[in-house]
């Protein structure tokens, strides 16, 4: 199968036939095979009844269901998951992204070699102040901790080798970071190209302001797990010896004090030297324990499923 369309969606009914149709029309104007997955994010409008309507009608599409609103890191999980193509394309459903551009990016993928293909939305149509402003502070923020040169890391329109998206892990809220996810797991050949931006034609966005203040956090998370993620005693354990020692140092230079240089000065308590020591020291254990309890943990771990379909179309 040339590719998968995997489409993560909440309360999107609206636009779902016209966004199939579209999808449906390029590929048979271009000759590919396909899918288009649906992923319904437990959607509470009629979405899931269209994804059935457009799956009896044709055997290419096929749905997954969520049990509940379990987010879009979730939904393209699964997408990936159930994905058979060689060239796994993502979209929103909101018809912003222009299907036209699929055999663009399928063809930077098979032909110029590229493992994954991200779209970079140069001309928007959303508000400046609480959208476009604040992604262009996110990006390159996200451009200057991660080392990936993109202009867009959270436009939904890209595309995989089949290699990546069967390779990375999606989670939390880490679909902003999927290229970052990708260059850590080994593919770093990573491209971009300029895609349409459409306005929204039904519905409402269903990211508010706080997308981007739990996108920089995610951007602090990923960024240390991505150095210390598989060895976090590197990371507290120096930290601990370094403050221990400082603290151990303080110690020894206040017993020497008081024994040797000024043995009838102020008790050792009485000085704020010692209280100095005596939380570094106790700092400098706790963080030397952290990094011991990350290692237990994730030589422990066990991987927890992380969301529940509760019914699948035509997935085999």
């Amino acid at each position: 199968m040339n590719i998968s369309v995997v489409i993560p969606l909440l309360n999107e009914y609206e636009s779902l036939n016209e966004l199939n149709d579209w999808i449906v029309n390029v590929m048979q104007t271009n000759h590919f095979s396909y899918e288009i997955i649906f992923i319904d994010d437990g959607s509470t409008d009629n979405s899931w009844n269209v994804i059935k309507q457009l799956s009896e009608k044709n055997n290419n599409v096929r749905g997954i269901k969520f049990l509940k609103n379990f987010g879009k890191s979730q939904a393209l999980h699964a997408g990936f998951d159930k994905a058979k193509g060689d060239v796994v394309i993502t979209m929103d459903a909101d018809l912003q992204d222009n299907p036209d551009e699929i055999p663009e990016l399928y063809n930077m993928i098979t032909k110029d070699g590229f493992d994954m293909v991200s779209g970079w939305k140069k001309k928007r149509y959303d508000s400046v102040i609480t959208k476009n402003l604040p992604s262009k502070l996110f990006n390159w923020a996200a451009r200057k901790t991660s080392g990936v040169k993109l202009h867009d890391f959270n436009c939904g329109l890209k595309a995989y080798n089949k290699d990546v998206v069967k390779n990375i892990d999606v989670n939390g809220e880490m679909h902003r970071y999927i290229p970052v996810l990708s260059k850590n797991a080994g593919f770093s050949n990573i491209g971009e190209k300029i895609v349409l931006h459409q306005a929204r034609k039904y519905g409402e966005t269903k990211f508010g302001m706080d997308r981007f203040i739990n996108g920089f956090l995610d951007l602090i998370t990923i960024w240390f797990l991505s150095r210390f993620g598989k060895r976090p005693m590197h990371l507290f354990g120096a930290l601990g010896v370094i403050m221990f020692a400082i603290g151990f140092g303080f110690a020894t230079y206040l017993g020497i004090d008081k024994l040797f240089l000024n043995p009838e000065g102020r008790l050792i308590t009485q000085r704020p030297q010692f209280y100095i020591a005596l939380s570094t020291m106790i700092i400098g254990t706790q963080f030397f324990v952290a990094g011991f309890l990350g290692e237990i943990i994730l030589r422990t771990k066990q991987d927890k499923k992380r969301y529940l379909i509760k019914d699948e179309l035509n997935i085999n």
